[in-house]
């Protein structure tokens, strides 16, 4: 396979995942909102510092509030992280190799790219429209995977849509349970430890998680509960544990993959030392961050092996940075 066909393909698969979990970070942090108690704080900035926007966002608005933040982060195609510039590169990635994709991919794709073009406006009307338009993007994008998983041979070209999707899925989950940490609730608060059940059902909710929670971790729902459900459950589609697993699966089945591999087992293992019932909301705030971290070091790694093995040392730097931010 080219080294750039390659590339789009695990960058297709990772803008189609930014843009379903952006999507549900939108409607988690609205959630949010809409439970907190009086005295609580939570501000919608901390929307876009949690995804690492924040230098982006202050280049192009002056003001962040609940509808710049919004337009920002949906419809702005300023963005490249925006929901309608993820789904634009997707779309323009598989344009280039329907010869590789099934023939219904590209339209589904374009699909998504339509509706979001006439409709993404109509998220800045009222909370409840943009919600409704965030939960058919979700949904949409699920019959995209279950078309890739389901239609697509699974060579090569599926390993990296694999790879791009759970190294995508592991950093946006990281980013929604790091909402979490920048909500303020007095403790002497009445009903505090209710308020902070709420907080927590809605990062499940977020997640698709909570039924799944409930089945397989616990009735009740705790902050560290959740943590180690979130971060270390190999049964659950969208933890670390599992993210990095499936990514270490994909290595193992592809040629020369070692050198990546071995970064993707050093963040499990990193993981795996977890002990949740021990951290405090900071140093499990770091820990977030040194995950963020690892999983750019793998997204690098995959880039000098795969990528640009044979490219210019000064142009491989250029474009990797290109295609982080």
């Amino acid at each position: 396979m080219l080294a750039r066909a390659a590339e789009n393909l695990y960058w297709m698969a990772r803008y189609l995942e930014r843009a379903e979990n952006t999507a549900r970070l939108i409607n988690s942090t609205t959630d949010v909102l809409l439970d907190l108690p009086h005295g609580a704080t939570l501000g919608w900035d901390t929307l876009i510092k949690v995804a690492g926007l924040d230098e982006s966002f202050s280049k192009l608005y002056k003001t962040a509030n609940e509808d710049s933040i919004m337009r920002f982060m949906i419809e702005d195609e300023r963005n490249p992280s925006s929901i309608l510039s993820c789904v634009k590169y997707a779309r323009e990635n598989t344009r280039t190799l329907r010869e590789l994709l099934p023939e219904e991919l590209w339209e589904r794709i374009n699909s998504l790219y339509l509706y979001l073009k006439d409709n993404a406006s109509h998220t800045l009307s009222s909370r409840r429209e943009r919600y409704i338009v965030l939960q058919n993007v979700v949904a949409q994008r699920h019959a995209v995977v279950g078309l890739i998983s389901g239609v697509m041979a699974h060579d090569l070209a599926y390993q990296f849509i694999r790879l791009g999707r759970n190294i995508e899925r592991a950093d946006m989950t990281t980013r929604i349970l790091d909402i979490n940490f920048a909500v303020s609730i007095p403790k002497d608060m009445p009903l505090y430890e209710v308020s902070v059940e709420r907080l927590w059902m809605s990062t499940l909710k977020a997640l698709s998680a909570y039924q799944t929670y409930r089945r397989l971790k616990a009735v009740n729902v705790t902050g560290a509960g959740v943590i180690e459900f979130l971060v270390n459950d190999e049964r659950f589609p969208r933890s670390l544990e599992y993210c990095l697993k499936e990514a270490e699966s994909c290595l193992q089945a592809m040629p020369f993959g070692g050198v990546v591999l071995s970064s993707v087992q050093s963040a499990r293992m990193n993981l795996q030392r977890l002990n949740a019932t021990d951290l405090d909301s900071g140093e499990l705030h770091e820990l977030l961050d040194v995950t963020q971290k690892e999983l750019g070091l793998i997204n690098s790694a995959l880039a000098t092996q795969y990528f640009h093995a044979y490219d210019d040392p000064s142009k491989t730097s250029a474009v990797q940075t290109q295609q982080q931010a």
